[in-house]
């Protein structure tokens, strides 16, 4: 007898599958509206298909749809289709953060700025290649903001459900952008403390990866106050976990999984809790190590493999692990005293464990 591999989360109720019919509508749309301005605007479609169709976990609007569901929100393609502008805002970030880190690839292929560098060069074009990929990358992320809007009153909710959810929606797209600035701050100042390194994930992941979502599926189902707040207790120590467990990844993490090179947040200069936790760790000749090849865009497999040591040595990596634990067990007690509804419950345990899972 052939056993049924369980269903992701993410899957249930046809959920991906959903999304990616949403978007891949919204963005035929786009692709013809921009055909009609010009044929040269072409390649802007086909970017943005390649990047926001081909990969993603859809986290964001799966948290997003069962936080409206388990306020009593009644499963129905509109909604669906609303909160797939979700994943307009996190290509919109992706971009961004691919073009300021100087990332060669995204789930494994080349990251937009290097895309268009080299249309660029296979074109043949004049000036600088590197500049006119770093421009588009620039305008494709904006664009993908403007269009997460667009597809947020285009989704075909009512004019007053989707006015609930606004103030949501804006101020998760404040918190990203804010906590993206952060994030370069303290790169530039070399700020080491586990305190910034906590705002920074908070900000530029935590909240927006899973209690704004959250909290928008809450308002477009009109959740009252009780369940909003249980979403909030689940929702910001499930974000900062599962920020934890990406900050190992872009360590530890294989890049087969990952879709980006062994240990590029190292070649970055990422100030994570992990690295915090190193820095708090280490002897005088740890913390040298750490402050003279962090940041190294030409640091080797060799030199990565002595900072994965030592983040290992000080202990760093498994007080991350603790944290994670903890962070997840609180999620899930908070989860737990709510009263929702009974399926969704169960998938919002399901996604906070797929979240922050250990890969080995």
């Amino acid at each position: 007898m052939t056993e049924t591999a369980p269903v992701s989360p993410v899957d249930r109720a046809g959920l991906r599958h959903r999304i990616d019919k949403a978007l891949a509508e919204f963005l035929a749309d786009q692709r013809a509206w921009l055909a009609g301005v010009d044929e040269a605007l072409l390649p802007i479609a086909e970017a943005l298909e390649a990047f926001v169709l081909r990969g993603g976990k859809r986290l964001r609007p799966a948290f997003a749809y069962w936080g409206y569901r388990g306020a009593g929100g009644a499963d129905a393609d509109p909604v669906v289709a609303t909160l797939a502008a979700l994943e307009l805002v996190q290509a919109s970030a992706l971009i961004h953060d691919d073009l300021m880190d100087r990332s060669d690839t995204r789930r494994g292929e080349p990251a937009v700025h290097r895309r268009f560098a080299t249309y660029h060069r296979a074109a043949g074009w004049v000036g600088d290649a590197e500049g006119f990929g770093d421009s588009a990358a620039i305008l494709l992320g904006d664009l993908c903001l403007v269009w997460s809007d667009e597809l947020l009153h285009k989704g075909g909710l009512d004019a007053g459900a989707v006015t609930r959810a606004r103030p949501v929606f804006d101020e998760m797209r404040t918190e990203v952008t804010v906590g993206q600035y952060l994030d370069v701050l303290t790169q530039a100042t070399g700020d080491t403390s586990i305190e910034r390194a906590g705002k920074v994930a908070r900000y530029k992941s935590a909240k927006y990866t899973v209690e704004r979502p959250l909290l928008l599926g809450a308002a477009l189902a009109d959740a009252p106050a009780p369940v909003r707040a249980a979403y909030s207790g689940y929702g910001l120590p499930l974000g900062e976990a599962f920020q934890l467990r990406d900050d190992v990844l872009g360590v530890f993490g294989d890049p087969e999984q990952t879709g980006k090179p062994a240990g590029d947040d190292l070649r970055e200069g990422k100030r994570t809790y992990l690295v915090a936790a190193a820095f708090e760790g280490a002897d005088e000749a740890g913390r040298e190590l750490l402050t003279r090849r962090l940041g190294d865009p030409l640091l080797d497999p060799t030199g990565v493999a002595q900072l994965r040591d030592l983040i290992t040595s000080t202990g760093a990596l498994a007080r991350a692990e603790r944290r994670i634990a903890a962070l997840t067990e609180t999620a899930l007690d908070s989860l737990e005293r709510a009263d929702l509804e009974d399926e969704a419950r169960q998938v919002l345990i399901d996604l906070a464990i797929a979240a922050t899972r250990r890969i080995d």
